[in-house]
């Protein structure tokens, strides 16, 4: 990178040149493959890279891990400041200490290898809280965590049986100090509605406690032009209507009578009307027996007074039980 590249900054040492040309070769690289392609300690890497940073250049240092595997380890360490020394880090000489590695071409020297050029080596990184100086830095690997002051180390943390640490806010997340969450009770069922109106399904059980859905579809009233198209005749003062109802078995044993067999209309007087003893050609009857898991469907007829005003449609699964029966309003 020339000096004004990039406007209003500038970056003559060479040695900083060449870490921000192995940068730019990718765009995104941990610091340690920069040091092993120059042959350089990861520690100045990260240093120079810190301050080119803040310096203005379009560049941001960053930290990632494995979250499961830093609680491990900090748990099998017993706390803070116990970690093993790092083998592939030798002890620093002077400002940018740079360990011999002989599977790597030896760096290009400035006018000075530990300090190239007239300018000052890069301020070293700042770890303290925001607004003050966080004074002299600790040796590596005893850092304190944020909250402690200088010198003082944290009780160690052990490891607790049972405990099993995943993402926050999964099954495996874990607070050793609180009780496990109890899962909450699924809510009750809805009961069942054995009232509605045309158009709505409504479930029962049948004789044999067969479970059952039934969904009055339409009511025809008068419906006599049907009744003569079949080849009828109604009496004077009498009309005909016709049901149209769909029963759906819901359980593992079969339905095994007439879907319409109690299906009776009910007037505003409180009497019933029982089904005739017709079919029509142009809307078919109930046939007999649902399987499980199947619908079916099928037309009722009915032949009433003229001056009779229907209120409801009710379906029973006898004629002597209202337990299980299903009314439906007809307005």
């Amino acid at each position: 990178m020339r000096p004004g590249s990039v406007p209003g900054v500038a970056v003559p040492d060479p040695v900083d040149v060449r870490v921000l040309a192995v940068l730019a070769e990718s765009g995104k690289i941990a610091v340690a493959d920069i040091a092993g392609r120059l042959g350089m300690d990861p520690r100045e890497v990260a240093a120079r890279l810190l301050a080119l940073s803040a310096s203005g250049l379009p560049l941001m240092v960053g930290v990632e891990c494995d979250p499961n595997g830093i609680r491990a380890a900090i748990a099998n360490a017993g706390g803070w400041g116990n970690y093993p020394p790092n083998p592939n880090m030798g002890p620093p000489s002077g400002p940018y200490a740079m360990p011999p590695n002989p599977g790597m071409p030896p760096p290009i020297p400035g006018p000075n290898p530990g300090q190239s050029g007239p300018y000052p080596p890069p301020p070293r990184p700042n770890y303290g809280v925001s607004g003050g100086p966080s004074g002299s830095y600790p040796p590596p690997g005893s850092f304190p965590p944020p909250g402690f002051p200088p010198q003082q180390q944290p009780a160690p943390v052990p490891a607790r049986a049972g405990n099993t640490w995943g993402p926050p806010g999964s099954a495996t997340w874990a607070r050793g100090d609180q009780p496990p969450r109890q899962a909450a009770p699924p809510p009750p069922p809805a009961p069942e509605r054995h009232e509605g109106t045309i158009g709505e399904t409504l479930r029962t059980e049948g004789l044999e406690g067969e479970r059952i859905a039934i969904n009055l579809i339409e009511v025809v009233d008068p419906a006599d032009f049907l009744f003569t198209a079949a080849g009828y005749r109604l009496r004077d003062g009498e009309r005909a209507v016709v049901v149209h109802t769909e029963m759906t078995n819901l359980g593992t044993a079969p339905y095994q009578t007439l879907p319409d067999l109690y299906l009776v209309l009910v007037a505003a007087d409180g009497s019933t009307v029982s089904k005739a003893p017709v079919s029509l050609s142009s809307r078919p009857p109930h046939r007999i027996g649902v399987a499980p898991g199947d619908t079916a469907g099928g037309h009722t007829v009915y032949v009433l007074p003229d001056e009779a005003r229907i209120t409801a449609v009710r379906w029973s699964a006898r004629p002597d039980e209202d337990k299980n029966s299903l009314t439906w309003t007809v307005e």
